[in-house]
């Protein structure tokens, strides 16, 4: 599979669609990791063996992706924390397309919206307490809730504040060690400095 020599560590923070197309196998249901409201997740594989998580925006999302690819990009991107999935690429591409609109095809410009995450495979909180195996004893448990903690303190105590909004089992992912990474943050929203307090007409995410 060519992928133009990249590796984990040369990867650019922009990357070309043709480039994911590639190391997801044109986005296979072999590399599927998982599905969700926002899109779908896929493993994709570097030249040097390194894997990044590809989750590939739905267009039907409860968020729009421009709203979503905003606060992914914009919110968590550049922070550094233990507890913090890590975003390491993107790709914003627009393309022209044939689709079908009122019973006839015509060329319309659709934009693919990927996003690119450290590879966790261990996978989500939801999945290893309540999957076949679950076997996550009481100290494992706490130090999975504290570090959780840790993560939200850290975005609660940013100069500009992120708020998750949408924090839950199947949102936390668990690397190494089982150390807890707060992911999925389509929902997220950003304080002003001096902000305590923001209004929402809109409801979304899960009870």
């Amino acid at each position: 599979m060519a992928t133009g020599g990249m590796t984990l560590k040369s990867l650019p923070n922009e990357l070309p669609l043709d480039f994911l197309n590639k190391i997801t196998k044109n986005f296979s249901d072999e590399l599927l990791l998982g599905q969700g409201a926002f899109g779908s997740v896929y493993k994709g594989i570097l030249d040097d063996g390194g894997v990044v998580a590809v989750k590939k925006l739905a267009e039907n999302s409860p968020v729009p992706r421009d709203t979503i690819f905003a606060n992914e990009v914009q919110n968590i991107m550049v922070l550094e924390h233990e507890n913090i999935v890590k975003l390491v690429a993107y790709c914003r591409e627009a393309q022209n397309k044939l689709v079908q609109s009122n019973g006839r095809y015509i060329i319309a410009e659709i934009t693919d919206t990927v996003l690119c995450y450290e590879y966790l495979p261990k996978g989500s909180l939801h999945k290893n307490l309540f999957g076949e195996s679950s076997s996550i004893d009481w100290d494992m448990r706490f130090k999975i809730i504290k570090g959780i903690c840790e993560g939200i303190h850290f975005l609660h105590t940013l100069p500009s504040p992120v708020l998750h909004l949408g924090l839950k089992p199947q949102n936390i992912l668990l690397g190494d060690n089982m150390t807890p990474k707060i992911a999925d943050f389509g929902f997220s929203r950003i304080f002003g400095q001096d902000q305590t307090r923001k209004n929402t007409r809109s409801v979304v995410g899960s009870m």
